[in-house]
């Protein structure tokens, strides 16, 4: 394996791996344990003089990387295709970035699915940190933040990395839960809360919507404690033990942000027993998820409200 993951890194780097690219992207495609495919998109502009961000997206249950990247509608396509638009969201978090390295990294596999895959791979606990440890020493560059981030069951890969380290490590700087934290429970707990005392720069942002009332032809879409809202909630109960939050509300969200806005929860209220799943990716999640708390926060786009993407999809 290391020999492989040398010579891989060599490839990688090297472009040898590219695939084609995009306005403003370069794009690598390759495999891992037989059964992930890794694609990364990396500015053209890449510098190693530059403060580096890596963004670990991983994919949400059902979805090809091409859907969770998006494009322009044709008819005919697969609706999945407009659901997310990554990339094009991507590039927007780029047009503020404009002197850093945005780089995603997506995390698919042959299942759709992060829960099956870690049923698959008994030994997920070791093999999931060194997928992280792997590719993020890709990217040689001095000033480098890692984000963990991921939609619907891409949480589930973001647990099983939680699982595999004794603590999380100072380089994780951000992780991000949209409307994909199924999985907590308070045997993670001390881990995120060693993290957040001991670095710094951590932040933790969680989005959900009242996915306990949503009804799917009639019928419950999750258990009352299976879904987001009650994980989600479950989460920001035990740290409002150990941290102080304000609350504030608009007129379709719930807001919990920590005093030093490095943890914040945003909650869709649903009053239509309606499902709101991939609408917390599509209006502007995924820019919100990595520019929240930051000085970037809400400029040029707001949560929840029209695509500031859309001139940007391909």
């Amino acid at each position: 394996m290391f020999l492989r993951l040398t010579l891989l890194s060599f490839f990688v780097l090297f472009g040898l791996f590219t695939k084609g690219q995009q306005a403003g992207s370069a794009v690598d495609s390759f495999s891992m344990y037989g059964d992930i495919k890794i694609t990364i998109d990396k500015p053209v502009n890449y510098r190693e003089g530059k403060e580096t961000f890596i963004i670990f997206f991983a994919l949400p249950n059902g979805n090809t990387t091409a859907q969770t990247r998006g494009k322009k509608m044709m008819p005919g396509d697969d609706w999945h295709f407009d659901i997310q638009h990554i990339s094009a969201q991507t590039k927007f978090i780029r047009r503020q970035l404009r002197n850093k390295n945005f780089v995603v990294i997506y995390l698919e596999n042959n299942y759709k699915s992060w829960p099956a895959w870690k049923q698959k791979h008994p030994g997920f606990r070791m093999e999931i940190p060194h997928i992280i440890d792997s590719l993020s020493g890709l990217f040689r560059t001095k000033r480098k933040s890692i984000y963990l981030n991921g939609h619907s069951g891409g949480g589930s890969f973001i647990f099983g990395y939680l699982a595999g380290v004794s603590k999380i490590p100072p380089m994780i700087k951000r992780i991000s839960f949209l409307d994909s934290d199924y999985g907590y429970d308070s045997s993670y707990y001390p881990k995120i809360k060693t993290w957040l005392q001991q670095t710094k720069e951590a932040n933790l942002n969680v989005f959900a919507y009242n996915d306990s009332i949503a009804l799917y032809n009639g019928k419950p879409v999750v258990l009352a404690t299976g879904g987001t809202w009650y994980r989600s909630r479950l989460l920001l109960k035990h740290l409002q033990n150990d941290f102080s939050f304000v609350e504030s509300r608009t007129d379709s969200l719930i807001i919990n942000k920590s005093t030093d806005k490095r943890m914040q929860f945003y909650f869709k209220i649903n009053t239509d027993q309606g499902i709101y799943h991939t609408q917390q990716v599509e209006l502007n999640g995924f820019i919100h998820s990595i520019l929240c708390g930051t000085r970037y926060d809400s400029r040029r786009y707001r949560y929840y409200g029209q695509r500031a993407y859309q001139d940007l999809i391909e």
